[in-house]
């Protein structure tokens, strides 16, 4: 069935409402979001469906969400798991508590026990309750840091990790076998509390939570007295992060958190920004104007799934605030986590770092440092999680921390998902410590560049949207992966690697060895010099993402060679010869 068979069928079948036929036959005039809406079907990413809030198969809606539910409740049923339960959890997106109801209410109708959060509450919150409550499964309804218009529907498995391979292609393989939505179950809400199918979860499991948290504190006095000092700017973003966070860094003794007013309170329309993603220095505009008038020590931001934290920290020397990439904020937390560990002798002789093959370069040197075994998993915190699941299975490593590029780490074992709002408290402590030694984070950052070495990064993207887009994403994979390069830039090319074939190939003996990581659309480039770039196209946008790190003598020197090798890099991604 083609496009505009599908458009016709939505139209017309009495399988779908009358709002979702108004709203398709308002476009009747326009083929190009015809085709965009139903050229296929909305496809599970890195855990699960992201999408544009929308009629169509290709949008997020209560036709193509409630497929997704009927089929993980196949997949569940076939697993004889369904009394374990699956807790749902939703951001403060449009849709989100409306998906979530009806996410908790098909789960219900297979006979499956749904636990429901009462409110809008983090993922790191989902995933540690999943563990928490021994759930077979755990469901978070948000986009993340997209846009607006956007929503997503990610699929967590009972050791609170987002599905990792083979179980999400088993999942997916039977939200792809509901080819009718009448196949979808119903049941109401009244009825799944009468037969004591549906629980909603308060307050407790912030409390359980949040004690967790307050546990991997490492210098808590040291918080209490610096925390009458430091001033923290705090935004949500409009997410679900101020549901718990500011009552976290009170209880911890902070007593100038300012939050900002203007974003405190959850709103899926996100009016105040532009689209709600921390990595974004314009969504701090109004933090950065709360802190100049406070004199803010730290300024930190949260996505509204508050799995991401964004950081600016004042330089006292020059008086600004100073913007830190996910690599810089994950590494400093790392660098002074691990540093007080190994002084307090807590740090383990079986410890692991784990961190993805795109992210920075700075992660193996400060493994190297203390110890650590230093683990490379491909992008996304699942495969960080499946690392710590095996090791936990084995009781042969020790988990210390995780973290990826984008935004995202985990100070703790507690959960497996990034985790903002640790991050926050974690940052906020670091800040303490270092208050405590007359440094300010600026200062415990370049401290860490003198130690290891200036490393610098950059992650241009390609955007190519739509059914077109899409083909010439695919079209640019290919010829990048049938492109033979010995340099990229002035940087000689020591090692190819091409994940989804499996082969690491040595570029000066010709040798191939095998990756040892899951297929993947991957493409990595080790270079000399510590440097590296990576492309891949991306699991939730339509774009390709490019990756490059460098390591340099003194901050302008690892500045000018990452422009270069960016540079170098977008002209052999556009077809050009390195």
């Amino acid at each position: 069935m083609n496009y505009l068979e599908e458009y016709k069928k939505w139209c017309e079948s009495p399988e779908f409402d009358e709002e979702t036929k108004k709203e398709l036959l308002e476009i009747q005039k326009d083929e190009k979001e015809i085709e965009d809406r139903f050229y296929k079907e909305l496809e599970f990413g890195t855990a699960g469906l992201r999408g544009i809030i929308g009629a169509g198969t290709n949008r997020m809606n209560k036709y193509t969400v409630g497929k997704a539910t009927q089929g993980l409740a196949n997949y569940i049923l076939e697993q004889g798991t369904q009394n374990k339960g699956v807790l749902i959890s939703y951001d403060s997106r449009k849709m989100s508590k409306e998906f979530s109801m009806q996410t908790a209410l098909i789960l219900c109708a297979n006979g499956i026990k749904a636990y429901l959060f009462e409110n809008l509450r983090p993922v790191p919150e989902l995933s540690f309750a999943i563990r928490n409550l021994g759930c077979t499964a755990g469901v978070m309804i948000t986009a993340s840091h997209n846009p607006p218009k956007y929503n997503g529907y990610k699929v967590y498995w009972d050791d609170g990790s987002q599905i990792v391979s083979p179980r999400d292609k088993d999942i997916i393989s039977k939200v792809r076998a509901v080819e009718n939505f009448k196949e979808i179950k119903q049941i109401t809400k009244e009825e799944a509390v009468k037969q004591g199918l549906l629980t909603i979860i308060g307050t407790e499991m912030d409390d359980k939570y949040l004690n967790t948290l307050k546990n991997c504190v490492l210098n808590p006095q040291i918080m209490k007295e610096q925390g009458k000092k430091l001033k923290v700017v705090y935004t949500p973003l409009h997410g679900t992060g101020n549901t718990i966070a500011s009552k976290l860094l009170k209880e911890l003794g902070l007593e100038n958190v300012y939050v900002v007013p203007e974003q405190s309170e959850p709103d899926g329309n996100f009016p105040t920004v532009e689209y709600p993603n921390p990595e974004d220095p314009k969504a701090f505009k109004l933090a950065l104007e709360l802190a100049k008038k406070v004199d803010a020590d730290v300024v930190l931001a949260t996505d509204p799934d508050a799995d991401r934290l964004g950081i600016f920290a004042k330089d006292n020397v020059t008086g600004e605030y100073m913007n830190y990439t996910g690599n810089m904020s994950a590494l400093l937390i790392a660098e002074y986590r691990i540093s007080q560990m190994q002084e307090k002798k807590i740090l383990p002789n079986d410890g692991m770092f784990i961190t993805t093959i795109v992210s920075s370069n700075l992660a193996k040197a400060i493994a190297k440092n203390y110890n650590l075994e230093c683990i490379e998993v491909l992008t996304g915190f699942k495969n960080i999680g499946a690392v710590m699941k095996k090791a936990e299975e084995n009781k042969d490593k020790t988990y210390v921390f995780g973290y990826e590029e984008s935004y995202g780490c985990l100070i703790g074992d507690y959960a497996r998902d990034k985790d903002g709002i640790a991050a926050v408290m974690a940052l906020c402590e670091a800040a303490c410590y270092y208050k405590s030694q007359n440094k300010t984070l600026w200062d415990a950052m370049n401290d860490i560049y003198k130690k290891y070495g200036y490393y610098k990064e950059a992650q241009p993207s390609i955007v190519r949207e739509g059914s077109q887009g899409a083909k010439e994403i695919q079209e640019m994979m290919t010829k990048m992966r049938n492109t033979e390069v010995k340099k990229i830039g002035k940087y000689k090319l020591l090692t190819f690697k091409d994940v989804e074939k499996d082969i690491v190939k040595n570029m000066e003996t010709g040798e191939i060895t095998k990756t040892g990581l899951p297929q993947s659309n991957v493409l990595y480039y080790e270079l000399e010099d510590d440097a590296w770039c990576c492309i891949r196209p991306s699991g939730t946008e339509p774009k390709i993402k490019l990756y490059m790190g460098v390591k340099g003598t003194s901050k302008q020197d690892a500045e000018q060679k990452i422009q270069e090798l960016e540079k170098a890099m977008m002209e052999m991604s556009q077809g050009k010869r390195p």
